[in-house]
């Protein structure tokens, strides 16, 4: 499965892909967010959540930066097969409820590995201390949901949650290149970039396509409604076709590309202390004894999935990166693997049987509620008052994006 780093950077077309969308925000979402020079952020996610729920139309007061970022949002592009959608939701919900919970935060904090990704997160600050574990759950919140029945649909919570997620993107877009002193433009590109989202939205299916190539085969269909699916969601997120690949060879190489054109440099007073601040963050909302053991547990999934995903299995590797893997971990894992893993393999060989593939499934749709009220109510916001770095307004107001 590996890849020649050399070899991946001779795709020029592909390079190029990349090397444009390093410099893409986003073309319908930004505007909306810059409103925040003569708007409240209170007032632009209110008006945003209205339009969604009951359309622009119920936004009387509704700029047109609003009004264009929602009709974005409700076209359906004729490279999407809609009618795969709903099936990949139904397919991801076994990962989102039985197995994501335990690995997210693993995943999460790969996005950390080198000072270009890591920098937007840590000048707004949204990541230091207990604001880390209200991030990450919020992150597992968007991705739970979208999974739900009907939730892609036009005004189902997912459609909602994936424009929420899209206003907070710009809005550190916006502060990041009008309030920072650290973010240069000419060095980084522009913030949170959209070929940036590709590893968040496509790291379920990634794993998916290696497992379909190791096996020597092509997706299933129903594994090709997974890949709707994720494209689907991607697609609501406002990244473009072109970062949204279909086939396992295609999903692989691109993930890989996007790895070989990322900046080299892993800063330990940015990545490492992200790293460590997320990784040491307690999720869940209270504090007993169930609870910590619980957390515990999950850390100890979630340091196994970095270490093998990212860090090729070399635990040194990791060690350096912030994730310490220990002897308890080693533990920790060994005693659960029969349940989380057992359990997981058991619900999707038996929700494949037509008696048992309703009852499974809203048994599916019930842990998914279960885990979204654990992760708690996400706000998807991006307060420039908490951010580490800013400029005096001064010097703000020479600035423009």
């Amino acid at each position: 499965m590996g890849v020649d780093r050399g070899e991946l950077l001779a795709d020029e077309p592909l390079v190029e892909l990349f090397t444009t969308t390093a410099m893409l925000g986003d073309v319908v979402a930004d505007p909306y967010a810059a409103l925040i020079a003569s708007h409240s952020m209170k007032e632009l996610v209110e008006m945003l959540v209205r339009a969604c729920e009951g359309g622009i139309e119920s936004v009387p007061e509704a700029p047109p930066e609003l009004a264009a970022f929602v009709a974005d949002m409700e076209r359906v592009p004729e490279w999407l097969d809609m009618d795969l959608v709903e099936q990949g939701a139904r397919e991801a919900r076994l990962t989102a409820a039985l197995l994501a919970p335990f690995i997210t935060r693993g995943a999460f904090v790969a996005t950390f590995m080198n000072t270009y990704a890591a920098l937007p997160m840590a000048l707004t600050g949204a990541l230091s201390g207990a604001r880390a574990a209200h991030r990450v759950n919020e992150t597992s919140s968007f991705f739970a949901v979208t999974t739900q029945p009907g939730a892609l649909e036009r005004h189902g919570p997912g459609f909602r949650a994936a424009a929420m997620v899209r206003l907070m993107h710009s809005m550190v877009r916006v502060h990041a290149l009008t309030r920072s002193q650290r973010w240069d433009p000419a060095v980084f590109g522009v913030p949170v970039p959209q070929s940036d989202q590709l590893p968040a939205n496509y790291i379920v299916t990634y794993l998916l396509a290696r497992k379909v190539l190791r096996a020597g085969r092509d997706f299933t269909p129903a594994e090709r409604a997974v890949v709707e699916f994720t494209r689907y969601r991607g697609f609501l997120l406002g990244m473009p076709e072109e970062l949204l690949p279909i086939g396992p060879e295609e999903i692989v190489r691109v993930l890989h590309t996007w790895g070989a054109v990322l900046r080299g440099g892993f800063d330990d007073a940015t990545c490492g202390e992200l790293v460590r601040s997320t990784m040491s963050a307690h999720l869940r909302s209270g504090n007993g004894l169930l609870d910590r053991i619980a957390d515990d547990v999950e850390k100890s999934w979630s340091k196994t999935f970095f270490v093998r995903a990212f860090a090729a299995g070399d635990k040194e590797v990791a060690r350096s990166m912030g994730v310490d893997y220990g002897l308890g971990d080693t533990a920790r894992i060994a005693v659960t693997t029969p349940f989380i893993v057992g359990r997981h393999a058991a619900v999707g060989a038996l929700r494949k049987l037509p008696l048992f593939a309703d009852p499974l499934d809203r048994y599916l749709v019930a842990m998914v509620e279960r885990r979204l009220r654990e992760y708690g109510k996400p706000e998807f916001t991006s307060d420039h008052t908490s951010y580490a770095d800013r400029q005096a307004p001064e010097r703000r107001a020479r600035t423009h994006i």
